[in-house]
This record gives C-alpha cells, sequence and structure tokens, in this order.
C-alpha cells in the first residue's frame, strides 16, 4: 500500500549522520528541552484555570475554549516559519527568539485584559513553535544518528513533564499562595532566562551548513518536503494521534473528570495529570525501542494500538474498572508515539532540509489541533443543549476521539519503514 503512495517520490534519504556526539551542541539541546518543558507548562496550566477565566474574561465555556485554541492557530503557521528559518540562520539565534515570544506572550496573559490575553495566547504559540522543532534540529546536531530516536524521545518527555506539572502543580500554587495572574508573570521570567541561556551557550554553526537562499525563497526547502506524500502522511497520523491529549486532557480533561465521572476537583486535576505523565515515560522508552530495533513503524504501531485501547476504555468502562491513573497514564504511553513520525519525516525527505521537514510535520499536527479545539468545544456544547455536562454528552462527543486514533492506525499503514535495520537489508 505504501508503495503507491510513494512510486513517483524517491527523494535521496538522509544519511547516517554524524557517528559521534558534539557536547557544545547537546547543552544547547538541554536548554532547549527546558524552553519545551516550559511551553507545555503554558499549554496545560489554563485547564485547572478555567473557572477563573470564565469569570476574569467574562467568556462561556466554548469562549474559553476558543480563547485557549488561538495558540494552535499561531503555532501551526509559524511551524512552517521556524523551520525555514533553522534551515536559513542556524540556531544561535533563531531559537531565543522563540523563547523570547513566549515569555512575552506569558506575561500579556497574565494581565487579566481580554484583549491581552488573546494576543498573549497568540505570542505563546508562534514562540512555542520554535520548542520542539529547534530541540529536534539541535539533536539532530549533537547527537549520533544511531541515537536520534532516543534523544528525540527525551525531548517529548520534557514536554509532557511540563503538560503533567501545568496541571499538578499549577493547581495548587493558583488556589493557594499566588493568583493566576502572578502565575503567568512568574512563568514568563522563566523562559526570558531561558532565552538568555540559549543565547549564550548555543554554538555557531558552519556558514556552509545553512541555506543561502534569500530571504524571497527561504521557504523553497517545502517545495521538497511538501511533494513527498509521506510528508503529509506523518503530519497526519501524528496529529490524529496527538488530539487525546492536546484537546481530550489538556483542555477537556478535568472538566470531564469533574462534570461526566463527578470527582472532586483536586482528584480530577491528578488524574488528568497522569495522561502527559505517561508521556514522560512513554517517548523515551519508545524512541529508545526504536533505535534498538532500528524500525520505526511497528513500535509507531504498537503505540497507537495502546492508545486506542485506552481512550475506548476511559470513555465506555465502568468507572473504576482498572485501578485509578492506570488508563490515563497507558493513554499517555501510548499517544507518546506521536513522535516517532517526527523521526520518519527526517529520514524519508533529502539532507539539507532538517528544519523544513520537522517544520511540516509540526505545521500539520497543530493545524488539526488548532481546528479540533473549538471543533469540539461546539460539538460537546451542541450535545448539552444549554444544559450541564454529563457523563452521556462527553461519551458522545469523545468518541471522535477514538475515531482519529483509529484513522491514525491506518494511516500509520502507508508509511515507509526508515529505521536503520530496513537500510541494512537492502544493502544486503
Amino acid at each position: 500500500m505504501a508503495t503507491v503512495l510513494t512510486a513517483h517520490v524517491k527523494p535521496k534519504l538522509r544519511s547516517a549522520g554524524s557517528s559521534r556526539f558534539h557536547p557544545a551542541f547537546v547543552v544547547a539541546w538541554l536548554f532547549s528541552v527546558l524552553f519545551y518543558f516550559m511551553q507545555y507548562v503554558g499549554v496545560s496550566a489554563p485547564s485547572v484555570m478555567v473557572p477563573e477565566l470564565t469569570t476574569a474574561f467574562n467568556l462561556t465555556t466554548l469562549g474559553v475554549s476558543s480563547l485557549l485554541g488561538l495558540y494552535y492557530y499561531t503555532y501551526s503557521a509559524f511551524s512552517i516559519v521556524a523551520g525555514a528559518a533553522l534551515d536559513r540562520w542556524g540556531a544561535k539565534y533563531t531559537i531565543p527568539i522563540g523563547v523570547l515570544l513566549l515569555a512575552t506572550g506569558m506575561m500579556m496573559f497574565g494581565l487579566g485584559i481580554s484583549w491581552a490575553a488573546g494576543i498573549g495566547r497568540m505570542l505563546q504559540g508562534a514562540g512555542s513553535a520554535l520548542g520542539f522543532i529547534g530541540a529536534v534540529y539541535l539533536a539532530g546536531h549533537g547527537f549520533p544518528s544511531r541515537h536520534l530516536a532516543t534523544a528525540v524521545g527525551i525531548t517529548q518527555c520534557f514536554g509532557m513533564l511540563g503538560g503533567s506539572a501545568g496541571q499538578f502543580v499549577v493547581a495548587p500554587l493558583v488556589h493557594g499562595p499566588i493568583s493566576w495572574q502572578q502565575f503567568w508573570l512568574f512563568a514568563g521570567i522563566i523562559v526570558l532566562a531561558i532565552a538568555v541561556a540559549l543565547v549564550v551557550v548555543t554554538p555557531r554553526q558552519d556558514p556552509l551548513e545553512r541555506s543561502k537562499s534569500t530571504l524571497l525563497h527561504m521557504f523553497t526547502p517545502y517545495k521538497t518536503v511538501l511533494r513527498n506524500p509521506q510528508s503529509y502522511l506523518c503530519g497526519l497520523c501524528s496529529g490524529l494521534l496527538f488530539l487525546p491529549t492536546t484537546v481530550g486532557d489538556m483542555i477537556w480533561g478535568v472538566s470531564f473528570l469533574r462534570d461526566g465521572w463527578q470527582l472532586n476537583y483536586a482528584e480530577a486535576v491528578d488524574r488528568a495529570s497522569i495522561v502527559p505523565l505517561g508521556w514522560v515515560f512513554g517517548a523515551p522508552v519508545l524512541g529508545f525501542r526504536a533505535d534498538y530495533v532500528g524500525r520505526r513503524k511497528p513500535v509507531l504501531l504498537g503505540g497507537i494500538a495502546l492508545s486506542l485501547f485506552s481512550v475506548a476504555a476511559i470513555l465506555y468502562l465502568p468507572l473504576n474498572t482498572l485501578p485509578p491513573y492506570v488508563l490515563g497514564f497507558l493513554l499517555g504511553f501510548g499517544s507518546s508515539a506521536a513522535s516517532i513520525p517526527y523521526i520518519i519525516i527526517k529520514e524519508v525527505n533529502p539532507e539539507g532540509v532538517s528544519g523544513s521537514a520537522t517544520g511540516a510535520v509540526n505545521f500539520l499536527v497543530f493545524v488539526i489541533s488548532a481546528f479540533a479545539a473549538p471543533a469540539f468545544g461546539w460539538f460537546i456544547q451542541k450535545l448539552a443543549d444549554d444544559g450541564p455536562l454529563t457523563l452521556h454528552v462527553f461519551e458522545k462527543g469523545d468518541s471522535l476521539l477514538v475515531a482519529a486514533v483509529a484513522i491514525a492506525a491506518i494511516l500509520a499503514g502507508f508509511l515507509r519503514e526508515t529505521g536503520p535495520a530496513a537500510h541494512t537489508e537492502k544493502s544486503i
């Protein structure tokens, strides 16, 4: 099946790449991982302050969902810019600019003014576009190719650790020692310090590594990436697999557990935060497994199968059929396979378009979330018919998430195997 989709596109695949570590880039990668951690703190934190945001901005439930969804519009759009900018100028100043935008957006969101919150949320998305793309770019320069999937898995691990912390750490903070506005101010200051650190530690790159195109032609590498049908499959597969986390958990998870399962607020936050915690363990484990066996597709399909089982069990099995937190952890663990298409798209496209390839998959992934967030909110509200949100409403609405993961499984079947083991077999 995959042969039909790739027959007319036969790019020169990425070579084995560097066989050794480059410590300076590894150090820069570590700071980019901190950036990615704080990015996800900002993504998930609003889910524990929905009542405060509803009151402060005088919004309905749909209005809050739409406000938070602004993040994904700019994130997806700027993913294209981020990938091209990294190929054109390298990482030294490009990534810190993204960190600065995130810091500014966090501080603006905390002003408690409706228009500033909207602009702030968009700035958060624009800056965050350089988080994962920048980390993957630096990992590609700092790690040998045989360890690249593991490094990307560790990156995703820290991102989702930030997503978990944005719920179980932020919730007691904003309902205790600090206000929700103060949280955003302090978070912005921390992110600003990371921007300064990245400027200091990120090494300058050899000019020969970077594209010499003019500003007008800096997006030319995307012609190569977007002419390859495999690029679209990577983005769609990963984007659909992300939805149970980005929309199902990080926006609606606490509401589902409180209004649907009738859990108290503290337990709802704890259970919602276990999903990104599953990513924390799943991303490095699945990344290491993909490197160890030298194959990407079996690990990706295994993660999708686990994710599909978990989200269906959460929705349709009676409450506490399994011990608390188990299904949420398994959902996060399985969904973390969504990071594997980020490796496949780099390996299925030619060398020299690394940043653009990652930017393309990131764009497709979060364009899906950008449209799904308000659409899902509208669908839930329509099912409720202006009444209370009930378990029945969530079961019907969340069936879309089950369908999304099932479609991801079908698309994964069309992906080309790009792991080192496949290359070895071809050369024998």
